[in-house]
């Protein structure tokens, strides 16, 4: 028997074959859009808004933070 061709066995082949029909059945079921969840209970109430409007505000230490990277 030469070493270069060594004989495939149909198992060999239907397992790569199964291997790679599952594969592709993966790949569908990933794209497929799916229904939004359905919470039982409501949603909770949002919290107030801070005093002062909330969000960025420059303070004392990032003045001095801005000072300092300067070139």
């Amino acid at each position: 028997m030469d070493p270069k061709h060594t004989p495939v066995s149909g198992a060999r082949r239907r397992w790569f074959a199964t291997a790679g029909g599952v594969g592709a059945l993966a790949a569908v079921a990933s794209v497929l859009p799916t229904p939004p969840a359905v919470s039982s209970q409501p949603a909770p109430p949002a919290p107030p808004k801070p005093h002062r409007g909330g969000g960025y505000h420059l303070s004392a230490h990032v003045e001095q933070y801005y000072r300092t990277t300067r070139v």
